[in-house]
């Protein structure tokens, strides 16, 4: 074949030279704008994975490189006149242009044909290339040729930050955080030979505007930035390398993800790979891995499906297939590290103390969770887990410490046992709204699971706000009466809190058993539905009344007879719910309330209504017990509400005097486009709990206790709420103790034998030989 690579950088150079070494009767071109053996750039972090890859690939060229590699294991943070170290986090770095002229050379070794000084605008430039490979950065002139065939989605990110250098060398990774009259600044350094270390500064568009850089010159911001960081610094100078770019050299981060990677122009195949297919952003250092680990996948796929021509199109397809899925693994992670960074400020710099920080920096990923720290530094993990113990009111001796999920939790006087909560779960098996042995059963063997809070399912407050025929009611004494058993049962038998969570269907009831048609309207036995306004759910759904003054008077009494008997029942927590589409929900979100009345418009007539609510419940409820908020933090639907509109209705209950925002998200509309993924609903905790300084609780996709001990140790929840691991496992809690070895946790009087075989047969299963 006859290949052209655009760009000579690591993904370019890399392919060239295993083409190559594999069948060296391609003719293989690296055209490349810059000098023989020139880069701009400081250091590049790999991973000791894409080294391995290197290695089995070409064992040369690894070899050079490993031996150029600066390798270190700590990371240190410099935070509110602390200094903080953990170990255990196995970093290599190396220089740009170090790297580039190893792989340059070895391609030269192997008769590659490299091109510089070259400009190319096209992929035509090169019409007798079988394949054309674009690996020109991120202003990539291949992908911009094709702007209809790629689809390129680039987004600017909005912190700035300027990429210098220092020859002051640093043995470990190093954050230093500094905080300034106008926000906060934070640097990123690390050492990549034996006389440099790279030295990225980062801040807001605000405090980088505010600080007059954007009217600086280089020399200036250098100034600025010596000065600001003086103490790490300890007298070195900083310098720049960037003095081919006009004015400050400070930068915005573009996220690119591309829908399509590859395209036929007619005479040649044309592949996208690293920064000009997709970029990840400096926070975790994965670009140049993505690049090198491109192209060894698309030369894998080449040695499978065979080096002739008319395979070119099953590898491309299947090269793009593959690195799609780790690409999206790595820009998530990236993702959430770079929006870390970006209101670090705010967020987590204002509110929290130096040792939650430091562990909120290390997890940030979220690729790094708590028992893998505790791999790569339990000495620094369980001085944290100590700390958090005490501050969760521990007394703490010599035994192993408690995890941050099985720390008690107090709001005003209820002090729940864990941080556990068995989330609210319908089960359409109430009868009138009555509950039942099933409901006892159920809800009383999770207690006895090890919960510390226990919610039962969306209670309705009146016939025609439940869900479905088989919802549960609290609007009379029959109720009530089944609920107090409950509540008695759970008081009496575990250290369990019980929690009741009201709420009015609206526009989102009378539909069927979730098993007979989930959301599908009753065939018959339908009940007239209210909502903020006439929208429908489905475009089968009845059409909802829009609420006029007396409807909302009428289910304003409803909630407070809802409340007096949940007062009644002696539970321990209520829970106002204005999630899911359901009536309250239907007042915030501008998908459902269509209103030119006080009630409609701006998020303070939005909010109007639930607030209402929400002060007439509180006036009812004992004031030594708490009311939650449950709130939709995003509607994921063009035109709804946001996490900076929940933000904004957090503030406002906050205000109300509610005591903590459960965080949940969708179900308002049927054109929701969620993202779903490993606890995909935390960061709405985490950015309403930091920025509103409210507790809160953290839903969604969290299975494991590893997950609950990284958000709760993080600060991102106060509580995590799990739901189907309950369904599937009543004892949750209590196993997920035993699973991280903790054998303190109590189990019931009842079930203490079951209790030291379970403990047994995981330290056996932890400790066998893997089956051969």
């Amino acid at each position: 074949m006859r290949i052209v690579c655009i760009g000579g950088g690591p993904a370019g150079l890399y392919f060239a030279l295993l083409m190559k070494k594999l069948h060296p009767e391609h003719s293989i071109r690296v055209v490349e704008r810059n000098r023989p053996y020139d880069t701009f750039g400081w250091g590049v972090v790999f991973s000791d994975a894409t080294m391995v890859s290197m290695r089995e690939w070409d064992p040369e060229s690894a070899a050079e490189i490993e031996d150029a590699f600066n390798h270190w294991d700590d990371i240190e943070v410099l935070f509110k006149g602390t200094r903080q170290r953990t170990s255990g986090h196995g970093f290599v770095g190396i220089g740009r242009k170090k790297l580039l002229n190893i792989l340059q050379k070895r391609c030269e070794a192997l008769d590659v044909e490299l091109i510089f000084e070259t400009d190319v605008n096209s992929d035509l430039d090169y019409p007798d290339a079988d394949l054309v490979i674009g690996s020109d950065g991120l202003n990539s002139k291949i992908r911009n040729h094709y702007p209809e065939i790629f689809q390129p989605d680039m987004i600017t990110r909005p912190n700035r930050y300027i990429w210098l250098g220092t020859n002051k060398l640093f043995d470990a990774f190093t954050f230093d955080f500094r905080r300034t009259d106008h926000g906060w600044f934070q640097a990123h350094i690390y050492k990549f030979d034996d006389k440099t270390s790279t030295f990225i500064v980062e801040t807001t568009e605000e405090a980088y505007l505010a600080h007059g850089l954007d009217k600086m010159d280089q020399d200036g911001s250098i100034a600025f930035c010596e000065n600001l960081f003086s103490e790490v610094l300890e007298g070195a100078s900083l310098m720049t390398n960037a003095r081919h770019i006009r004015g400050s050299a400070w930068l915005n981060f573009n996220r690119l993800i591309c829908g399509k990677w590859s395209h036929f122009n007619g005479n040649s195949h044309v592949v996208l790979m690293g920064d000009a297919a997709h970029t990840a952003h400096f926070a975790i250092g994965s670009g140049t891995k993505l690049a090198i680990d491109d192209a060894i996948e698309l030369t894998r796929q080449f040695q499978i499906h065979g080096h002739e021509k008319d395979k070119i199109p099953a590898v491309l397809e299947t090269y793009e297939e593959i690195r799609r899925v780790d690409v999206a693994r790595i820009q998530n992670a990236a993702r959430n590290a770079m929006e870390w960074f970006e209101v670090v400020g705010r967020r987590y710099a204002d509110t929290l103390e130096p040792p939650q920080f430091m562990y909120s920096m290390l997890t940030r990923s979220q690729r790094i969770s708590h028992e893998n720290l505790r791999l790569r530094d339990k000495t620094w993990l369980e001085g944290y887990e100590r700390w958090f113990a005490e501050k969760s009111g521990l007394a703490v001796g010599n035994d192993r410490c408690l995890p941050p999920m099985f720390t008690p939790y107090q709001l005003r006087d209820i002090k729940l046992v864990n941080r556990i909560v068995v989330s609210p779960m319908a089960m359409y098996s109430a009868e009138n709204g009555v509950m039942n042995d099933f409901h006892i059963i159920h809800l009383g063997s999770r207690a006895l699971g090890g919960a510390g809070l226990i919610f039962a399912e969306m209670t309705c407050v009146t016939p025609d706000a439940r869900i479905t025929p088989g919802c549960l009611g609290l609007w009379n004494e029959e109720q009530a009466a089944q609920w107090k058993r409950l509540v008695d049962f759970v008081h009496t038998s575990s250290a369990a809190k019980v929690g009741i969570q009201i709420g009015h269907a609206g526009r989102k009831g009378a539909t069927k058993l979730a098993w007979e048609g989930i959301d599908q309207p009753l065939a018959e036995g339908e009940w007239p539905l209210i909502s903020a306004s006439a929208v429908p759910y489905l475009k089968n759904s009845q059409v909802p009344k829009a609420m006029d003054r007396a409807d909302m008077a009428r289910v304003k009494a409803d909630f407070i007879r809802s409340t007096e008997l949940a007062v009644e029942t002696g539970a321990d927590w209520l829970e106002l719910h204005c999630a899911h589409g359901y009536l309250l929900s239907s007042f915030l979100s501008p998908l459902t309330n269509l209103r030119d009345d006080e009630y409609g418009g701006s998020h303070e007539n939005r909010a109007r209504y639930p607030l209402e609510i929400f002060h007439a419940i509180r006036a009812i409820w004992p004031a030594d017990k708490p009311i939650s908020i449950r709130l939709s933090c995003h509607d994921w639907t063009d035109g709804g509400n946001t996490p900076e509109d929940a933000a904004i209705f957090a503030r406002m209950f906050k205000d109300a005097g509610a005591d903590l925002i459960d965080c949940s998200s969708g179900q308002v509309s049927k054109q929701e486009k969620p993202v779903y993924g490993r606890l995909f609903q935390t960061p709405f905790s985490d950015k309403i709990r930091n920025e509103i300084g409210i507790p809160t609780i953290a839903v969604g996709a969290i299975s494991e206790a590893d997950h609950a001990n990284s958000i709760i140790a993080a600060g991102r929840a106060d509580l995590c709420a799990v739901a189907r691991p309950h369904l599937a496992d009543p004892a949750w809690s209590l196993h997920e103790a035993a699973k991280i070895g903790l054998t303190s946790i109590p189990w019931p009087k009842q079930y203490l034998s079951g209790k030291t075989q379970y403990e047994t047969n995981l330290a056996r299963a932890a400790t066998a030989a893997p089956a051969k």
